[in-house]
């Protein structure tokens, strides 16, 4: 099944401003996808760190002082999006795999394809783990010790590989390599989702992958969650402003959201190694993928599920929610140290909810095939063909017996008798007369 997508394909959820950049970018922002209607250049401030200054997500969200614990060393994040450029030194070591799955771009997956000039990948990419340019200078990512797998997808009437079959392909191909966090930064206009979906998704919760989306934006044309924001079982990332207030712009909402992150005032570096300030949930994703990353190194014991499930019981009630869960906020604000570090009880069970138990329910026609024998039969001979039972009768009444061998051969044998003896009698009675008629004439 192909759906209409959000934005004319799928809508990669951010906005963009340059941060001491070329000035074409009023170009390289598709407004169409964005949901802005202007950019804005921003004067480079010449501060010793001008870069790690703006990165507020650091420091307010607990992620340098999870950093005590962890950089995310030894975790793979999958970054399916429009791939992650060559250029920048924050991805110099970082990106260890990619590919392709569009057609449009390189089989290493580096090459950017799809919207706002294939950008939105590379700032994906650098929020979740890039590298920084040097000691506490240069945008650095929440897990910077994490690798990066780059998978290009397309957008658009001029892709020739369906967007359903794209993300299907990307989400085994990034299972296969390794992958131990996926990151999906973009939506649907549906709650719905293709089939092809069902088993890809399934692939990689049974092989134990975290799976971390994006919930979407009011700016962007999404008010509610589309999928894959909707899957069970996936992480969706809600945004916030500076003030932890659900993002007007910048986020959406959905009983299926999981958690809130920063999605206002990001930082990201674009394929060209630009640096540029941007909003969405795109960037909120990210942020937490990359939590998930400093979990998974910190501890390589804990499965997907209690990955997932330690980031929302130790997130931050929002001061506006209104319940536990929020539509606006999910469990609260991610807090990356509290994650890390806190004790948090173990369970089994994924509390984003099950897809295999959802394809069984709503799938159950495709899902419960036909039993197939596994013996071969035992014939039965036929069994004797019953007697036709008689009625029950009254031995006061004739019965076909007692008619065919005694009441008609009876009725026979007097119906004769009495003929004989009226034969006789009319004999008899002939006799006298004549004897009587002689008698008088003489």
């Amino acid at each position: 099944m192909r759906r209409r997508l959000t934005a004319a394909a799928a809508a990669l959820v951010a906005t963009a401003l340059l941060v001491g950049a070329a000035p074409e970018i009023d170009d390289q922002v598709d407004v169409e996808h964005v949901g802005v209607d202007e950019t804005t250049e921003v004067e480079e401030t010449p501060a010793p760190d001008p870069v790690r200054a703006k990165e507020y997500w650091l420091d307010d969200y607990g992620v340098e002082d999870a950093w005590k614990s962890s950089k995310g060393a030894g975790v793979r994040i999958a970054v399916i999006d429009t791939g992650v450029g060559r250029e920048p030194e924050e991805f110099q070591g970082a990106v260890v795999d990619g590919t392709d799955v569009s057609g449009m771009g390189s089989p290493d997956g580096r090459t950017p394809v799809g919207a706002v000039d294939g950008n939105h990948g590379s700032w994906v990419a650098s929020l979740a783990a890039s590298r920084g340019t040097g000691k506490g200078t240069g945008m650095i990512g929440v897990a910077p010790e994490a690798e990066i797998l780059s998978i290009s997808v397309g957008f658009g009437s001029s892709v020739t590989v369906p967007f359903d079959e794209q993300i299907a392909t990307a989400m085994r191909w990034a299972v296969d390599h390794g992958a131990d966090v996926i990151n999906l930064s973009l939506t649907t206009n549906s709650a719905g989702w293709d089939e092809s979906w069902d088993d890809a998704f399934l692939y990689a919760f049974e092989n134990d992958v975290v799976v971390v989306v994006a919930a979407g934006n009011r700016g962007s044309g999404t008010s509610r969650v589309g999928a894959p924001a909707t899957i069970p079982g996936v992480l969706t990332v809600a945004g916030v402003d500076r003030n932890g207030e659900a993002s007007v712009e910048a986020s959406t909402q959905g009983i299926t959201i999981g958690v809130s992150a920063p999605s206002e005032e990001l930082l990201g570096v674009s394929a060209d190694g630009d640096l540029v300030q941007w909003n969405g949930t795109s960037g909120a994703a990210p942020i937490v993928a990359g939590v998930a990353a400093l979990i998974r190194s910190a501890h390589p014991e804990l499965d997907a599920v209690n990955v997932i499930n330690r980031i929302i019981r130790t997130a931050r009630p929002a001061d506006d929610a209104t319940a536990v869960p929020d539509p606006l906020y999910g469990y609260g604000l991610v807090d990356a140290e509290a994650a890390v570090t806190e004790d948090v009880p173990l369970v089994s069970v994924n509390p984003m909810g099950s897809l295999a138990d959802w394809v069984r329910l709503y799938r159950r026609a495709d899902a419960i095939p036909a039993p197939v024998p596994t013996a071969t039969p035992v014939e039965i001979a036929p069994l004797p063909r019953a007697e036709v039972p008689t009625r029950p009768s009254s031995p006061l009444l004739p019965s076909r017996e007692t008619l065919l061998y005694g009441s008609l051969p009876l009725m026979g044998g007097t119906m004769g008798g009495i003929l004989i003896a009226l034969g006789v009698t009319v004999a008899v009675r002939r006799i006298r007369l004549a004897r009587a008629s002689r008698t008088s004439s003489r």
